[in-house]
């Protein structure tokens, strides 16, 4: 058995500012590779507003491809109530609503306050355990904000008890802008599993500047072992300025398997992945392995 979960959500965050949509079927491509490699969990889209991140207009096709992969695990992210409503109507396993630790980035990621937001997510929380549909509440820009600065830490640690006492799955807690330290992601994580011990806790990182690994090290210290990364590093955000790609799942991957750490992924069709997924893409993708070593070198 694994010693940690990795969840790919290349299909999603690292699709989603893609300025020329990405085919459904090579979607489907994407997501069949990580499949192979022994992804467990992958996060396969979002069901947003086809105005506002048109390379997720083909989410309930794409959930409508996942259904032939058996019994892997499919997140789907929900913005609001009416992505909720859209999501249960597939196959998804989990929904992953989103917050925001300041509320500037809410508004402009999601259009209503931090409160408003919450309200509506308790409005599904009982609907989705009905339905059997596992449900995560991700704070995003928990580290620092590109409108508002720095976050305080006590803003997040009053969503994480909020999400806690409401009843959830899962809580993640993203780094947005790739602004996060070592230091900050240790002290924020341990408070966090303080006040939801019971409750599985995930990072999100992204590697704006190139702290992405020292992050999920930091993480792996303070107890958490979920993982969001994106194969290829590929990714950003269209609400968050100059948020560069998330953290490659090969580089996670190679480190955590170096160290001991069991992943249970197929490191070589992982690579092979993560060239499909760069093929996806406009922009030059941050993944170290893939850029500086040779396939021979790296076991």
């Amino acid at each position: 058995m694994a010693d940690v979960q990795i969840i790919d959500v290349g299909p999603r965050d690292g699709l989603q500012n893609e300025p020329a949509i990405v085919p459904t079927e090579k979607k489907k491509r994407l997501i069949e590779m990580l499949v192979d490699s022994n992804v467990k969990k992958i996060e396969a889209t979002s069901f947003v507003h086809p105005r506002k991140v048109p390379q997720m207009a083909d989410a309930e096709q794409v959930m409508k491809q996942c259904a032939t992969f058996g019994e892997i695990e499919f997140v789907a992210l929900i913005p609001n109530k009416k992505g909720f409503e859209r999501a249960k109507q597939t196959n998804v396993s989990e929904v992953n609503w989103v917050t925001a630790a300041t509320e500037t980035f809410n508004y402009k990621n999601i259009g209503m306050s931090i409160d408003e937001n919450f309200a509506q997510f308790k409005t599904i929380v009982q609907e989705s355990k009905a339905l059997n549909i596992k449900i995560c509440f991700s704070i995003a820009v928990s580290f620092g904000c590109p409108y508002e600065g720095e976050v305080a830490p006590a803003k997040v640690i009053s969503l994480v008890e909020r999400a806690a006492e409401v009843g959830v799955d899962r809580i993640g807690i993203a780094d947005t802008i790739g602004i996060a330290t070592p230091k900050q992601v240790k002290q924020l994580l341990t408070e966090v599993m303080q006040v939801a011990p019971s409750i599985p806790i995930a990072i999100h990182l992204h590697d704006t500047r190139g702290l992405g690994l020292a992050n999920a090290y930091a993480a792996l210290e303070a107890g958490v072992n979920i993982f969001e990364t994106s194969v290829s590093g590929i990714g950003g955000c269209p609400f968050a300025p100059g948020a560069a790609g998330n953290l490659a799942t090969e580089d996670l991957v190679y480190m955590l398997e170096r160290m001991g750490v069991r992943t249970d992924i197929d490191f070589e069709k992982l690579l092979a992945a993560a060239d499909f997924a760069a093929s996806l893409t406009s922009n030059q993708p941050l993944g170290r392995i893939r850029q500086v070593e040779k396939r021979g070198k790296c076991k």
